[in-house]
C-alpha cells in the first residue's frame, strides 16, 4: 500500500469517526435547535472528505501507471 493510499484510509476512518462521534453526542443532550444545522454541515464535510480519501486509496500507483506505458509502447514497437 502506497503512501496516498495510507493516506486515503486515514481521511475515511476519520471522517466516519468524527460524523459517528458527533451524531452520538448530539443525541445525548436537548440541544437539536443548535445541532441540526452543524449536523448537516458536518455530514456534508464528511462525505466530501470520506469521497476524497476513498479516491486516493482506489486511485491507480505511479508504478502501475507507467508499466502500462511501458506496455503501450512496447506493443506500437
Amino acid at each position: 500500500m502506497e503512501k496516498s493510499q495510507q493516506t486515503g484510509l486515514i481521511i475515511m476512518i476519520g471522517a466516519a469517526l468524527t460524523t459517528v462521534i458527533f451524531f452520538w453526542a448530539s443525541l445525548r443532550r436537548s440541544y437539536m435547535a443548535v445541532a441540526i444545522p452543524v449536523m448537516a454541515s458536518l455530514a456534508t464535510v464528511s462525505a466530501l472528505a470520506f469521497w476524497i480519501g476513498w479516491t486516493m486509496f482506489s486511485g491507480e500507483t505511479e508504478d502501475e501507471e507507467e508499466d502500462i506505458g511501458e506496455e503501450l509502447a512496447a506493443e506500437s514497437s
